[in-house]
């Protein structure tokens, strides 16, 4: 029987990434991604249906997200869904997760707002797209958070 588990998503950023370290040392960065579906609906008046995801992402692309992403930045995530779960309080908790294998830094536009402090670097970066790909099957340890 065969089985497949890729996921397509493009949105902004809802929060800045935020970069930490597993335990043997590898980086793992986060962030929310806002993906708006727009439709009409039946009595033909336009609607907006806004999905929000976590993404998970490993290694050197960790760090790459975590330098040059900020909130509201335009994002093509090409991945796969993980569901992980957990106890905290006595609680099970649970959630499904986007592990970002390919991240792909769209166009800014007018809105450069980059995480680096040389403005002509930033320009430059906000010109071209900036193709990551998945660097490290093996980095995929338990996410630390």
């Amino acid at each position: 029987m065969a089985s497949l588990n890729k996921v397509f998503l493009m949105g902004n950023l809802t929060r800045d990434p935020e970069i930490r370290y597993t335990s043997s040392g590898n980086p793992v960065t986060s962030f929310g991604l806002a993906v708006n579906r727009f439709y009409t609906d039946q009595s033909g008046e336009k609607q907006q249906d806004t999905c929000f995801t976590r993404i998970v992402v490993f290694g050197k692309q960790a760090e790459s997200c975590s330098k040059y992403l900020s909130k509201g930045r335009l994002v093509l995530i090409e991945g796969r869904l993980q569901y992980r779960s957990w106890e905290s309080e006595g609680k099970r908790r649970s959630s499904l997760d986007v592990v970002g294998e390919r991240v792909q830094f769209m166009p800014t536009g007018g809105n450069r707002s980059n995480k680096t402090e040389n403005k002509e670097e930033v320009e430059e970066e906000g010109e071209k797209e900036i193709f990551l790909d998945k660097l490290d099957e093996d980095n995929e340890e338990e996410v630390p958070f």
